[in-house]
Parts: C-alpha cells; sequence; structure tokens
C-alpha cells in the first residue's frame, strides 16, 4: 500500500522511521512539505498531487492544526482516500463531518493516535462497543500535566520553576496553554466520550487545568490523602451522557496517584467487560507514530475499518457528573472549611462547579479548584 504524509515533523518523522524499518508492505510515496523545505525525493509542495495520484490509497494526517488539516482531510474523504489522523485538535472540531464524508465515499476514517498516543485506547472502545454499552471513562490523557505534578511533588517545586525544566526537556511547549489550561484534554474527551457513547460530543464541556496549581495545594491535598492529577472524564446512563476536564484530588494509594512523568493511563467502564485500564507513553514520536502504522496497517489488511454512527440521540446532560469540589481561595464563595484558606463545596455538577471558579478568579485570580474522586 501506496501511502501520502501531510507533515514532517515530529510525528510524520517517526511514522516515516517505524515504516520503512518495520512495515514492508507499506510506502511512504509522497510527503507534502512547504516549498521550501523539499529536501526528500518523496516530497511535494502540491497537495492535488497527491489527491490525483490514484496508487495513493491512504492520506496520513499528522500535520495538528485545524486548518488546513480540516480542508486536506475533507478533500482525501471525498476522493475516497482512506486517512489516519493523529490531530485531535481537527477531529475534535469536526468529528462527525469526517464521519458523515468517510460513509458517503466508502473511505475509512482512523483516529487511534489522536488520543493517548501508543496506548491502543479508541480500538479498544471499539471493540468494547460490540457487545456493551460504556457507562463511564476516566484519564490521565495529557502526559505534559502530569509530569508537571509529578515532578512538583516528587522534587517540592513549585509549578512554574517545573513548567520551564518541562520547556526546556520539550515535554511543553513555549506557550503550554494548550496543555496547561486543560484544552488538549477536552479535545481528547470530546473524542472520546464520542466513540464511547456513539454521540456526536457537546463541543463547549466544562474545562479547568492547572495553571493555578501551587505546591501548597499539593501540600494541602496530601495531608488529606490525596493528590492531584488532570483527568478528562464522562459518563452515560439513561439515555443521557455529561462530560468534562478539570483537576481532581484522587486518594493517594490509587493507581492515577501513582502515574509517573509524562505517561498516561485511561480507564472506561461498560456492562458486561467491567472496569479496563490501559496505561503507557501518551505522546512522542515512535510512541504516536506506532499508532498511527497500527491504523495504516488495519487499512492494509482489511482487519478493522470504523465506521462512527453518531445517530444514538444521547442527550447533553451535566447533572449527571456531580462531586463534591474544593476551593483554595481568598473570595468568598460559601462551602465549609477544608483546611486553612480552602473551602469544601458539595454536590455540585462539573458545569456548576466551573462557574464557581469563574467567579471565584473575578476577585481572587489565584484560585485553584480540584473535584474530590
Amino acid at each position: 500500500m501506496k501511502i501520502a504524509l501531510l507533515g514532517y515533523g515530529t510525528v510524520g518523522r517517526g511514522v516515516d522511521e517505524i515504516v520503512s524499518a518495520r512495515v514492508p508492505q507499506v510506502e511512504v510515496s509522497h510527503i507534502l512539505e512547504l516549498p521550501d523545505r523539499l529536501t526528500d525525493p518523496r516530497m511535494t509542495s502540491s497537495y492535488e498531487e497527491i489527491l490525483a495520484d490514484a496508487s495513493v490509497e491512504l492520506v496520513v494526517e499528522c500535520m495538528g492544526g485545524v486548518e488546513p488539516a480540516h480542508t486536506y482531510i475533507m478533500a482525501a474523504l471525498a476522493a475516497g482516500k482512506n486517512v489516519v489522523t493523529s490531530n485531535k485538535a481537527v477531529v475534535a472540531a469536526h468529528f462527525e463531518e469526517f464521519a458523515d464524508a468517510a460513509r458517503a465515499t466508502g473511505a475509512s476514517l482512523y483516529i487511534e493516535a489522536s488520543v493517548g498516543g501508543g496506548i491502543p485506547w479508541i480500538a479498544s472502545i471499539e471493540k468494547v462497543r460490540r457487545v456493551d454499552e460504556v457507562t463511564s471513562f476516566s484519564g490521565i490523557m495529557n502526559g505534559t500535566t502530569n509530569y508537571i505534578v509529578d515532578a512538583m511533588r516528587r522534587d517540592a517545586e513549585d509549578f512554574d520553576d517545573v513548567l520551564a525544566r518541562a520547556q526546556e526537556m520539550g515535554y511543553a511547549e513555549r506557550d503550554p496553554s494548550a496543555d496547561v489550561d486543560g484544552i488538549d484534554v477536552l479535545n481528547k474527551t470530546i473524542i472520546t466520550a464520542s466513540v464511547a457513547f456513539d454521540v456526536a460530543c457537546e463541543k463547549n464541556l466544562p474545562a479547568s487545568g492547572i495553571r493555578n496549581l501551587r505546591l501548597s495545594d499539593l501540600e494541602l491535598f496530601a495531608a488529606h490523602g490525596r493528590t492531584v492529577k488532570l483527568l478528562g472524564r464522562g459518563v452515560s446512563r439513561d439515555g443521557r451522557y455529561a462530560a468534562a476536564v478539570e483537576p481532581v484530588a484522587v486518594a493517594a494509594d490509587s493507581l492515577e496517584a501513582a502515574v509517573p512523568s509524562n505517561f498516561n493511563l485511561v480507564t472506561l467502564d461498560a456492562t458486561t467487560v467491567g472496569e479496563l485500564r490501559f496505561y503507557g507513553q501518551g505522546a512522542g514520536s515512535l510512541p504516536t507514530g506506532n499508532a498511527i502504522v497500527q491504523d495504516v496497517l488495519d487499512c492494509a489488511t482489511g482487519v478493522r475499518r470504523p465506521v462512527y454512527d453518531f445517530s444514538r440521540g444521547l442527550a447533553y446532560d451535566p447533572s449527571l457528573l456531580r462531586a463534591d469540589y474544593v476551593y483554595r481561595t481568598s473570595a468568598s464563595i460559601g462551602g465549609e472549611e477544608y483546611a486553612p484558606g480552602a473551602v469544601l463545596v458539595r454536590d455540585l455538577t462539573a458545569q456548576a462547579a466551573r462557574a464557581l471558579l469563574d467567579e471565584a478568579l473575578v476577585s481572587d485570580p489565584t484560585t485553584f479548584m480540584a473535584a474530590l474522586s
């Protein structure tokens, strides 16, 4: 099978490396690059050339960002070419549109690498859904934030110092907003909920990050037998679903608490199989490249051709996702004392908790919030 790579950055190079060394039945015949970067005979700056080549059966999009990735994916599907993508931003924004386009032409859309790096998360959800209803999922889906929290806790350093080190090591971008504000996990949660619940997931989910996390917050929760992890979560029952992204104060002896460095841990619960957990590298050139190549091989061999159908009609109901929340703040927001400078507000939906955080941030921009698991 001949494939085309769109983008030749960290992930694109990883795919090319794995295919060249380990997958003789697949050939990277085209690589889309900018006109001033055509350093390989396979490279072209013309996407039309790739679309017009009937020998290219599959397009691997690993450019990142929403545009022009959205336009390129739609053009490939319209041309009947299969698509593999690692781009969580574009899938989260246009999943239903892509699924409809793939069905219309009989092409296949593969998105394994968009969530969880090398962890076989999406394919495992699809397999579970053949028999079961997925009733809930939860997970550490962002290696950068997990690295930051783990290092703060392990080395007794504050957020800014650890973030700077993460940027030096390449774990965090120069602008870390997508990671520390929960945007990356939000995209992955939207994709996960869509696949797990067979629904075009609501885009405007409550989402909070760890930008205001302090070492003193970790020490506060440690005194209560807990630590903080940034989680994407979802639940479904009785024809309804809800999902959110937020810091969660998990038990110190939980598996989530033990996840080190930039690793991920994602969990689902389903009707008959019960709880399943998946642990591994959630990002990086080779883990993400591996997930892409697994999708390429599934397409080449025909062993798996996903069809995403969002016609189930579940209603988005934020009341399904509730917890008690701790706010470290000087703002007056009610609740009961949890620790000096922190209050506990009981039985909030994730949506209401985020609204209360916004209220607190007005008078205390340093406010930090975490749900109690």
